[in-house]
């Protein structure tokens, strides 16, 4: 039934719901991908995940210290422990990110180098290579799904409402991902 002016949602089928849900991981797990490519601008994931050697055990630096990115060029490391600072010096050392901690008092500063114009470059071709793993990945969950289509017992007007809200979500993922390769192509 259509009002004046609006639209009523359709009522998407169970196999298109599970379908979404798939090509949403695909989109997500992209975009985290992409998240973990350093554009030259300083953000907190980029030492967040390293391994600090505290308390006699091994912690994030994310769980021991405040990570901040004061401006686009640093990442400022606040112990929660004045004592851990040297040992948050070495896990940036050791995990061999290509930074340079450099300690000053209570305070952790690692300033990042201009990027090369090189080295922007071969961001660029892993950024394409990971968002064209994310829409193989998103063809993938639409091929699976039209084998379920084939074998679900639907009448034929019913398949083909259903391989076109398919293809119009499988679309709509890969835009996603194009989205986001374009915003991070432009760093």
């Amino acid at each position: 039934m259509k009002l004046r002016g609006t639209i009523l949602p359709t009522m998407s089928h169970p196999i298109l719901t599970d379908t979404q849900a798939k090509m949403k991981k695909a989109v997500d797990h992209a975009l985290h991908e992409f998240s973990a490519i350093h554009t030259g601008k300083a953000t907190p994931s980029m030492v967040e995940g390293v391994a600090v050697e505290a308390y006699g055990s091994t912690m994030r630096l994310k769980d021991c210290s405040a990570i901040t990115t004061p401006d686009a060029r640093l990442i400022q490391i606040i112990p929660w422990d004045v004592s851990l600072v040297q040992a948050i010096v070495k896990g940036i050392q050791v995990a061999n990110i290509g930074f340079n901690p450099i300690p000053d008092g209570k305070v952790i500063r690692i300033p990042l180098p201009e990027m090369s114009r090189e080295r922007r470059q071969e961001f660029v071709k892993v950024a394409h290579k990971l968002a064209e793993e994310g829409r193989v990945g998103v063809r993938n969950v639409r091929h699976g799904t039209l084998d379920v289509l084939k074998k679900a017992h639907l009448s034929q007007d019913e398949t083909k409402r259903l391989e076109k809200e398919l293809q119009a979500a499988t679309d709509k993922a890969i835009a996603d991902i194009n989205a986001a390769l374009d915003h991070k192509e432009k760093g």
